[in-house]
């Protein structure tokens, strides 16, 4: 551990200019590059992350339509609600009918809502 301290104590002291010769000796040395590792960690990671695929999608009912009927029962098999609660729901619309749903699902849970005769949107 005494040597890790030594070893730390002199990085310390290295100068802007010291410091940077190091670092393409030890490139040199291992192999390795340090700019890739900093761009790495830096913008990079940043622009990865808004470049991932949403898995979580959300299903909103947006209007029941003409045939309010068939939308219920549609919202009824799909949510599992009772009567009163599936009504509730289509009528007090734009309303959230699933949660959390993977793609394949969400867009399932719309091409059903919209054969019964509502808008749906996916989000």
């Amino acid at each position: 551990m005494a040597d890790l301290n030594s070893i730390v104590d002199q990085l310390s002291s290295l100068t802007v200019m010291e410091a940077a010769e190091l670092v393409k000796q030890l490139e040199s040395k291992w192999g390795v590059s340090a700019a890739a590792v900093a761009v790495a960690a830096g913008p990079a990671a940043a622009a990865a992350a808004p470049a991932e695929e949403k898995t979580e999608f959300t299903v909103v009912l947006a209007n029941a339509g003409a045939n309010k009927i068939n939308v219920i029962k549609e919202i009824r098999a799909i949510t599992g609600l009772g009567l009163k609660e599936a009504k509730d729901l289509v009528e007090g619309a734009p309303k959230n009918v699933k949660e959390g749903v993977n793609k394949d699902d969400a867009k399932k849970i719309k091409d059903q809502l919209t054969a019964a005769g509502a808008t749906v949107e996916v989000k």
